[in-house]
């Protein structure tokens, strides 16, 4: 599943969702032990739960063990989130495929959530909100605006039920006919273990609005899960390797979808959102007078800085990947050109 990302799928049996939760590392064992369980928990519970482990012989054979009531499988591609993902859609046997991180927890209605919002036909995925649970106090210079840097809903997201480009992959919901038509997740572009790479859902979903225009993916924010953000997640150097990966990623999507989609929410983020935080947090600033408002408008305009580095040193590199022949897609260009310089500590879990 190199050049059209296409994966085999088994016949259809439900109407019901079927959950995947992907898993890298037995260090967040504890954290995926907690997923399942709230999957679990559900108010309208689902067809099956699918735990796909990320090439981990020793994290297959725990869960194997000890998760009861789920279908525990080894990632059978290449080694990455993409990959598992891919892997766990393929056995996948709901005409809905819910996905959920393994860090995170869902709410008991999250499910019921996800299937009301699918319920036109015009509708090809939802995602819900993904609320930060801080292992520790979070950082006062930390602004909302960048809560996507630990992959949580973030300031500028609809407060309402409204059309999006595409959800946040640790909470979303794609309809089984999505993957049949257009192929899984493109390998290459999301995260593989630690690595802080991301945006393999918005080239999906931008490649599924290319190949229908009149349909689209919905925010329902009352679809909601919690997301744990460790400490090592809470830091500078985490902030400005996220940031400058997603403007890596970014740059490797607009390669294969076009940069004019794959920059459309970008464009109001930027150019809206980003200044309201930097005026919202100077006008605090003057009257609470406290020193982390301050600190947030310089973690907004350094964040963007780094972002739009990224995305230039991407879009530099691609290019030059492009002008060699290819008859395939190159799947670890993205990853390679990140590998050596933004890999997180090894103590995140």
């Amino acid at each position: 599943m190199h050049g059209d990302q296409r994966v085999e799928y088994s016949p259809k049996t439900t109407t019901h969702a079927s959950v995947i939760i992907c898993a890298y590392t037995q260090e967040r064992w504890n954290d995926l032990q907690e997923a399942v369980a709230s999957v679990q928990q559900q108010t309208q519970p689902p067809h099956e739960i699918i735990v796909v482990v990320d090439h981990n012989p020793t994290l297959l054979t725990l869960a194997q063990k000890h998760l009861q009531g789920v279908r525990v499988l080894e990632n059978q591609e290449e080694r990455g989130l993409s990959g598992a993902r891919n892997t766990g859609v393929s056995i996948a046997q709901g005409d809905y495929i819910a996905f959920l991180d393994d860090d995170a927890i869902a709410s008991q209605s999250w499910l019921q959530s996800l299937e009301e919002a699918l319920s036109s036909s015009y509708v090809m995925g939802v995602g819900g909100a993904v609320t930060p649970q801080w292992m520790a106090q979070e950082p006062a210079w930390f602004p909302e605006e960048f809560y996507w840097v630990v992959g949580c809903t973030y300031r500028g997201l609809p407060l309402e039920t409204a059309p999006v480009r595409n959800p946040i992959g640790a909470n979303m919901c794609i309809r089984r006919e999505v993957f049949e038509t257009i192929g899984g997740f493109r390998s290459g572009i999301g995260r593989i273990g630690t690595r802080p790479v991301g945006c393999e859902e918005t080239e999906f979903c931008i490649r599924a609005r290319q190949h229908w225009p009149e349909r689209f993916f919905l925010y329902e924010p009352h679809a909601n899960v919690y997301h744990r953000v460790p400490t090592s997640r809470a830091n500078w150097y985490y902030f400005w390797a996220r940031c400058y990966a997603e403007g890596i990623s970014k740059a490797f999507v607009a390669r294969f979808v076009g940069a004019k989609d794959t920059l459309s929410s970008e464009s109001v983020y930027t150019l809206r959102t980003l200044p309201q935080g930097v005026m919202r947090n100077l006008g605090l600033a003057l009257r609470k007078k406290r020193l982390g408002h301050l600190e947030r408008v310089c973690a907004i305009i350094i964040g963007l800085a780094v972002t739009t580095f990224g995305y230039l040193v991407g879009r530099f590199f691609s290019q030059r990947n492009e002008s060699k022949p290819t008859t395939r897609f190159q799947p670890k260009t993205a990853n390679a050109l990140l590998a050596s310089s933004i890999d997180e500590p090894d103590t995140i879990p």
